[in-house]
């Protein structure tokens, strides 16, 4: 595995030390969801583009971030990505290959990481991505977004033996990769389980839990012997049946969907692990002044120690960029004060 070296100094590691559970002066913030739902410049740089080609270029894509794993895969306004020949019996599974040349196949990605990293100049850690093998498949099944997942969860209940092939092959590529994604220049990862709400308590424990364990186990190793350390989150929405099990599947933080306690959350990981989350997205249609005391309330639950401020989920297309500011502002200075007063 190798990794670029002439990367600019990092000036800003307090992401980084709070995943870690470090003190940091204030906690940090980020927000999920890609630039092309909600800022205006965004959406003018792609204005007729192809979503692919313009993510194959290095240079557009070091704006925009793709995820795409071994299917044939359209991004399509309005539906996201879509599917055009959905696996429908587990007989389909042939004709997917079960080696992934990840370089070949998603090198376009690696280069606009490593770009990116270049043009960040230090000024923040550059989180890597990745989607978790069940929310992938159900996408490979269902053809795209489904209220239901239906056909997906159809594959579970009649052909466990298929589902856990499939969730075998994708985990393969997933952690190849986030492995990519680290020797590119990602300074941390994010596994989302977006779909992960879509299962009940038995269900997670099967098709999903054990592949989460399984990505971070073998991307810390595969680290681990290159003498690299990368803080990784699980983020599986909806899961809250799962928050003591997430909690000990390997990764330094677990991220938190909007309709979890942050009070509860502290207790039922025992405090051992970093979280991260939780505001509603909607909260920032309020009032500058609102969005404050949200936050406020927020940051009072979960403390400021092992914390690292975000969404509930991802920012909606409708979303003032203004009112994304405040938000990010209030978690600095409300946290500020919070930690000269302890």
């Amino acid at each position: 595995m190798s990794s670029n070296n002439d990367f600019p100094q990092l000036q800003n590691d307090t992401f980084l030390r709070a995943a870690r559970g470090e003190e940091t002066q204030h906690v940090p913030v980020w927000c999920m969801r890609q630039a092309g739902r909600y800022l205006p410049e965004f959406r003018e740089s792609r204005a007729g583009k192809d979503f692919f080609e313009t993510c194959r270029s290095p240079e557009a894509c070091c704006e925009l971030t793709l995820q795409a794993m071994g299917m044939d895969v359209q991004m399509v306004a309005g539906k996201g990505p879509t599917f055009p020949e959905p696996l429908k019996e587990p007989e389909d599974l042939q004709r997917l290959r079960v080696k992934v040349d990840v370089d070949k196949e998603l090198g376009y990605v690696f280069k606009a990481i490593t770009l990116t990293r270049h043009n960040l100049e230090g000024k923040v850690p550059l989180i890597g991505f990745t989607g978790a093998p069940w929310t992938l498949m159900s996408y490979m099944i269902e053809g795209g977004g489904s209220t239901t997942h239906a056909k997906a969860k159809r594959w579970l209940y009649r052909h466990p033996e298929a589902s856990h092939m499939l969730l075998r092959m994708l985990t393969d590529v997933i952690v190849e990769y986030l492995l990519g994604q680290v020797a590119a220049g990602a300074q941390a990862l994010q596994v989302f389980e977006s779909h992960a709400g879509i299962l009940g308590p038995v269900e997670f424990k099967e098709f999903s839990l054990p592949y989460l364990r399984d990505i971070a186990r073998r991307v810390k190793d595969k680290l681990k012997e290159a003498g690299q350390d990368v803080p990784m989150i699980a983020f599986a929405k909806d899961a809250h049946y799962a928050l003591e099990d997430l909690s000990q599947s390997h990764y330094e933080v677990v991220g938190l969907d909007w309709t979890i306690d942050p009070r509860s959350a502290r207790e039922r990981t025992g405090g051992k692990i970093s979280l991260q989350g939780n505001m509603d997205p909607c909260a920032l249609y309020a009032p500058k002044d609102r969005i404050s005391e949200t936050v406020k309330k927020m940051l009072e639950g979960f403390g400021t120690r092992g914390y690292i401020a975000n969404l509930g989920h991802g920012l909606y297309p409708d979303m003032d960029p203004e009112n994304v500011g405040a938000f990010v502002e209030a978690v600095h200075q409300h946290s500020k004060q919070m930690i000269k007063q302890m």
